[in-house]
């Protein structure tokens, strides 16, 4: 039996979040992303950014297994193997590597910060300020509010039965999302109006 895991949103959102990346990502270098989940975007998204290389990390070993079963079966040079991370840490695992040989030069953060504690997002931000360098970009896609209202009916249900399952988890505000990354040097310079009332944002490390 597989160990992969399927998510349907990663069918409909990953040729809008592409077109995205190309435009936003450094030309060269590792892009790390967070959270990867199912490891479909891992996939997906590794052949058509060469010569850059995608290094897949989730702290659930469900989700790390599915997406070395959909590497296994989608593999890619410039793809690697996927490694255990928690974004809410002081420490990520990833910072006892040596990061020069990786050169990472992006975080990519797909649909978490709703569906987790903010602590995740604080800690993904402090993350990304101590291993991004200069000019790294930290690219987030997911719904937001804005002015603290939802940007459409869907987002306020899909908020409320997230706080059901967690009362930590919900829709952010995306002007909290922005103060904590300025706190850790991070400036955003693009928003991008995305497919069901998500958003791309794009922030910058100074």
């Amino acid at each position: 039996m597989s160990n992969k895991q399927f998510a349907p949103a990663t069918q409909r959102n990953r040729e809008a979040i592409l077109e995205v990346l190309l435009q936003v990502l450094p030309s060269r270098g590792t892009i790390l992303e967070i959270a990867s989940g199912t490891g479909e975007h891992a996939t997906y998204f590794a052949p058509s950014l060469k010569p850059r290389k995608w290094l897949p990390s989730d702290p659930s070993a469900i989700a790390r297994d599915s997406i070395a079963a959909w590497l296994q079966e989608l593999p890619s040079e410039n793809l690697y193997p996927p490694i255990e991370l928690d974004a809410s840490l002081p420490v990520w695992s990833l910072e006892s590597m040596d990061l020069q040989d990786l050169e990472i030069c992006a975080i990519a953060n797909i649909n978490m910060i709703h569906i987790s504690p903010w602590q995740a997002c604080l800690g993904l931000m402090a993350g990304a300020r101590r291993i991004l360098p200069s000019g790294g970009i930290l690219y987030m896609y997911g719904p937001y509010k804005l002015n603290g209202k939802h940007t459409a009916p869907s987002n306020e249900a899909f908020d409320a039965s997230l706080q059901m399952q967690n009362p930590e988890w919900g829709v952010r505000d995306l002007d909290d999302a922005i103060a904590a990354a300025k706190a850790q040097n991070l400036t955003l310079i693009k928003t991008v109006q995305m497919p069901a009332n998500n958003l791309s944002v794009v922030f910058q490390r100074d």
